[in-house]
């Protein structure tokens, strides 16, 4: 056990820390009821309650049958994949993979980087991702043909087919 010290006696809530801290093993997932079958897992965004600016890092725990998100992939962002417990599966463009507690995968920026983390089993999967936290986000889903742009607050942000492409210049006037 470690004991703390403080070294600035005003310092006593954790909000007025210099440095956060979250504990990943305790923390409470959050389930979003409009997500889609198959994709019912529970997340915990992990950047915002540590300060962090430069990266982000979400925690999910996926039931059987349940997956993160679609396959998909990121320009300009590279995501990092920790197994805490159970036996995902990760597809990637050379195919499926099962892994174990402990393994820890990176998927590159760009289409060689695209992946979907599943559960196929019926134990409980837990997993850490964490990746760089440029924005806005563009991320490609190339099994539906789509691409969605993510931006700071939301405002601007769009999931579109790539077959809704219009030209640069369309609706513009000189």
């Amino acid at each position: 056990m470690c004991a703390t010290v403080r070294h600035n006696p005003q310092v006593r809530e954790k909000g007025d820390r210099t440095v956060r801290r979250l504990n990943i093993f305790t923390t409470e997932f959050q389930y979003d009821p409009q997500d889609a079958d198959g994709y019912r897992g529970g997340s915990v965004r992990l950047g915002r309650p540590i300060g962090a600016h430069k990266l982000a890092g979400s925690l999910y725990e996926l039931p059987g049958g349940e997956a993160v998100c679609p396959y998909h992939y990121e320009h300009g962002d590279e995501e990092w994949l920790l197994v805490l417990a159970g036996n995902p599966t990760v597809r990637d463009p050379d195919g499926e993979e099962c892994l174990q507690p402990g393994d820890l995968v990176c998927f590159t920026a760009g289409p060689q980087g695209a992946h979907k983390v599943s559960n196929h089993s019926q134990e409980t999967v837990r997993v850490l991702m964490l990746s760089t936290a440029n924005l806005p986000a563009v991320a490609v889903y190339p099994d539906s043909d789509k691409i969605g742009v993510f931006t700071e607050d939301g405002r601007d942000d769009v999931m579109v087919r790539r077959e809704q492409s219009v030209d640069y210049y369309d609706g513009e006037r000189p």
